[in-house]
């Protein structure tokens, strides 16, 4: 690779395999940063989404995609490279999106339901919502303002998106 001494092994790897290598060194110099999702469609484009505990500046996907860009060699693989924030649209997937955005509004699917609620609390296995319904009085007309609780486990949410609201 132009002028840089190259261990060896790593001419052999696939580019696939360079990549996640050179992402992983990336996201160790950045530990508040984390991986969303890394895609190489069949073109040599490479797609890779990305989040933080305190959110993402675009110095930081800067920094990621010269991190990777400057480390592979364009002669020997065509390659686009297109590095990005994780959007509000795209839904939670880690474990550590949902951390931060504890005491925010989501809307989760679940296998069987969809619930609106704010999210109070993160374990490694499941979420807690919380939200306020109007159910009938146990007694009599009208109608009582109830709070409700769900524990979800991560293995039961179909999706998972932060609500926004002005």
């Amino acid at each position: 690779m132009r002028g840089r001494k190259v261990p060896s092994f790593y001419l052999f790897m696939s580019l696939k395999d360079k990549v996640q290598s050179l992402l992983e060194g990336a996201l160790r110099e950045n530990p508040s940063l984390f991986l969303i999702e890394s895609k190489i469609h069949p073109d040599n484009s490479i797609e890779i989404i990305i989040d933080g505990d305190d959110g993402v500046k675009v110095e930081d996907c800067i920094a990621v995609s010269r991190a990777i860009e400057h480390n592979l060699d364009r002669e020997e693989e065509d390659f686009s490279l297109q590095v990005m924030s994780s959007g509000v649209s795209e839904g939670l997937k880690h474990v550590r999106q949902y951390k931060k955005n504890v005491g925010r509004k989501l809307k989760v699917k679940t296998t069987e339901e969809t619930i609106e609620g704010e999210l109070i609390s993160v374990t490694e296995d499941a979420i807690v919502l919380t939200w306020k319904t109007r159910e009938p009085k146990p007694v009599g007309k009208g109608k009582v303002t109830v709070t409700k609780e769900a524990n979800i486990a991560y293995e039961n949410i179909v999706e998972a998106k932060v609500m926004i609201t002005f």
